[in-house]
């Protein structure tokens, strides 16, 4: 099974995986609202920098779960 399948299987199958989905989606948007401003504010740098970290954890949480999900189709 591809990437791609597992990652749709988990989004209409795990309630975690979806809800990280869309929390990732959520600060992507936030991010690009910020990336579309010319200059940042030092507010805005820190608050930056804790989107993109945010982001990361949600992402590494959902890479967990496809691993968790290709060893349980394994065994």
């Amino acid at each position: 099974m591809k990437e791609e399948e597992i990652v749709e299987v988990l989004r209409k199958e795990n309630a975690e995986f979806r809800k990280l989905t869309e929390e990732h989606r959520g600060l992507e948007e936030l991010l690009e609202k910020i990336d579309r401003k010319r200059f940042l504010t030092p507010e805005e740098e820190v608050e930056r920098k804790k989107i993109k970290k945010q982001k990361l954890l949600k992402k590494d949480k959902m890479a967990a779960l496809i691993v968790g999900f290709k060893k349980g189709r394994v065994n």
